[in-house]
């Protein structure tokens, strides 16, 4: 099977998706669409969202990284990404919907908070997207900029509390490395779903301190130690909880 997986430079579930196929060796080109007109070109290439990641191959279209760990498993058992054993995989699975539901927002929404409210990361994004005259296409983009963070409620209130959410979600997370969910030395689909986020929480630098010396920062590197960073995300010091 060959597969094409359409991203975006900065999607962190994109990135999961990314080292899923590599774990798997199935042959794949990665394709990463301009921020903004994704939803557009999703459609245009037959998918039913307008979401990334999504997976196109000569068997099928599949969006979603629950529903791609899946789908390659299905095409290529292995390396597996779940687990054998019943209990194991019940736990692998817990963790990767935890991952995808409840982590996986929270940079998200840190970072599209940014790009309404500092235009250099509209032109960092820009940049790195390879947008021709990035300085104007951050200008043009604001207003397409506030729909996204809209559409994540990105407010000050919500970024603010997963902000104070924030450390007791790692503690979660370093429980699962501690009991060997993830982090082993086997890469499952929780591994890549909930290291991806915490590689981007690195690249955040005011939000790193926090994130930096926990067990699950060492399985961030290892696995995405490709993804952009520093991102030139700025917030506001009195939001980050203090130690």
């Amino acid at each position: 099977m060959t597969a094409k997986l359409y991203s975006l430079a900065t999607s962190h579930p994109s990135q999961a998706a990314r080292v899923m196929l590599e774990l798997k060796g199935i042959e794949h080109q990665v394709v990463d669409l301009l921020p903004g007109l994704h939803p557009l070109l999703l459609r245009a290439r037959g998918f039913g969202a307008g979401t990334v990641p999504a997976l196109s191959s000569d068997r099928t279209r599949v969006q979603g990284s629950l529903r791609i760990s899946r789908f390659l498993d299905e095409v290529k058992a292995e390396p597996p990404l779940f687990p054998s054993d019943p209990e194991r995989r019940r736990a692998v699975e817990e963790a990767e919907a935890w991952g995808e539901a409840e982590l996986q927002p929270l940079p998200r929404r840190m970072f599209r908070w940014g790009t309404v409210h500092h235009p250099e990361l509209r032109r960092w994004l820009a940049e790195l997207s390879g947008m021709p005259l990035p300085g104007v296409a951050a200008t043009v983009n604001a207003p397409v900029a506030k729909r996204f963070a809209r559409a994540v409620d990105a407010s000050d209130d919500r970024v603010r509390a997963d902000l104070a959410a924030l450390p007791a979600m790692l503690d979660r997370v370093d429980q699962w490395v501690a009991d060997g969910t993830i982090g082993g030395e086997e890469v499952n689909a929780a591994d890549c779903q909930i290291a991806s986020s915490i590689r981007v929480l690195l690249a955040f630098e005011e939000v790193r301190p926090m994130v930096e010396l926990r067990p699950s920062a060492e399985l961030a590197m290892r696995l995405f130690a490709a993804y952009p960073d520093p991102v030139p995300l700025r917030l506001p010091p009195d939001w980050l909880p203090a130690g």
